[in-house]
């Protein structure tokens, strides 16, 4: 008697590998703003705690994060206690710049013309 071989048929699924164009200009602008983020949390971390500025670190920080914290000088007044600075506009830059990376990733999602969830 001879013997039978049935093998299955094989169904093949399309694998994506990568990121499309539109997605890693997404990833790129999450990124940049994400590390201006973090710079500026460390910045606030350092202020609340009284770090030294003769510190080269210190310094690299304020002297990076100050551009991104200039046009929200002056909004709300420092508060200082034994050598402890908080500074409101870090705060405001933080959450500003939040709501930047989030609305310039939404305009992006629009004018490629992707559906949006409701």
């Amino acid at each position: 008697m001879k013997e039978i071989i049935v093998t299955p048929e094989v169904v093949s699924t399309p694998v994506r590998v990568g990121a499309t164009n539109k997605e890693t200009t997404e990833y790129l602008i999450y990124f940049f703003f994400g590390l201006v983020e973090v710079l500026l949390a460390i910045r606030l971390v350092l202020q609340l705690t009284g770090a030294s500025t003769l510190s080269g670190f210190v310094r690299l920080v304020y002297g990076i994060t100050g551009i991104f914290v200039l046009p929200f000088q002056g909004i709300f007044r420092q508060a200082s206690a034994s050598g402890s600075v908080l500074e409101p506009s870090t705060i405001v830059a933080i959450l500003v710049y939040i709501l930047l990376a989030w609305g310039i990733v939404k305009l992006l999602r629009i004018s490629s013309g992707e559906q949006q969830e409701s």
